[in-house]
């Protein structure tokens, strides 16, 4: 199959390109850039887009290259991981509402025949705000907060691709665990040094999955049957954890001591609105749909991905 990538050049877009290429699909990447995108297979195409122009106004080549797609991967948008400014949370909302909504009107700007069939859209498990223990699938109500509504909106941005006669599916990444980015990547260096630990109270769940898995799972939504693909699905392991659990389940994983902690004053000092939004609070979010369509994990138990993840690095 053709398959278009956004946000190829992310953790989870080389890692989701990689799996395709083994697997013969043809690809192309939509880059803001010029010139080669790297870290990608070598015969991937590489098509200029910009997410924050109309349709009308996107660089020479892009319709070419979105015309004849038989699935489009949405995984574009700013990172979170930053201080939440105004400015900053701004950038957040834009990049996945607008910048969705001007993909969905580039796709519905082409010809019926000649549109993707299938848009599987990136969004996060922010989408059920703090839950406390409460377990969450995909058919339960979104939250409250800042995550939990710009999720509520970019979700609704992806799915008027549906009016197109798109069949659409949101992806509510939870933690993608990788040592080469993300949260993980930011955790090993104070690990390895026997000075991490737990954060805040430990208590709240981290909705955790292997690279491998987000990339697997994917792939797998990506070759589904037509028609087959539930609105959303929660890409996380079958397993949540607890923030206190993963910090033990890191250290035993490293051989060193997990014994200091990052109180939340000082969190929420250091960080303001995101660390309450990314960090003191989670969502105990568990893979119903994936499971029900037959996705088996390579990983689905967080010792074995954090071995797994260690030795490869």
């Amino acid at each position: 199959m053709r398959i278009g990538i956004t946000g190829a050049t992310g953790l989870i877009g080389r890692a989701l390109a990689a799996d395709l290429a083994l697997r013969n699909h043809q690809l192309t990447a939509f880059s803001r850039s010029e010139g080669p995108a790297p870290g990608l297979p070598a015969r991937t195409t590489v098509v200029r887009w910009n997410p924050e122009a109309a349709p009308g106004g996107q660089p020479a080549g892009f319709s070419d290259g979105v015309s004849g797609l038989d699935i489009l991967v949405h995984l574009a948008g700013q990172p979170i991981s930053k201080r939440w400014t105004a400015a900053q949370k701004e950038a957040i909302r834009t990049s996945r509402v607008q910048g969705t909504a001007r993909l969905v009107a580039a796709l519905a700007a082409l010809e019926p025949r000649q549109r993707p069939t299938r848009l599987l859209a990136a969004s996060a498990v922010g989408y059920y705000g703090p839950r406390g223990d409460e377990e969450l699938g995909e058919d339960d109500a979104a939250g409250t907060g800042f995550l939990a509504d710009v999720c509520s909106a970019w979700e609704e941005a992806a799915g008027t691709a549906r009016r197109e006669g798109i069949e659409t599916s949101c992806l509510r990444f939870g933690v993608v665990l990788s040592p080469q980015g993300g949260a993980l990547a930011a955790m090993l260096p104070p690990f390895r040094l026997g000075l991490g630990g737990r954060v805040g109270s430990g208590r709240q769940w981290m909705p955790w999955i292997h690279l491998a898995d987000a990339a697997g799972a994917v792939v797998h939504l990506a070759e589904a049957e037509p028609g087959s693909l539930a609105p959303a699905y929660n890409l996380t392991a079958p397993e949540p954890v607890r923030n206190a659990a993963f910090a033990k389940t890191l250290a035993r994983a490293l051989k060193r001591p997990a014994l200091f902690p990052a109180p939340a004053f000082a969190m929420r000092l250091a960080l303001g609105e995101m660390a309450e939004g990314l960090l003191l609070t989670g969502q105990r979010v568990v893979p119903r749909q994936l499971s029900r369509d037959g996705f088996r994990f390579r990983h689905p138990q967080l010792r074995d991905a954090l071995a797994d993840l260690l030795a490869a690095r």
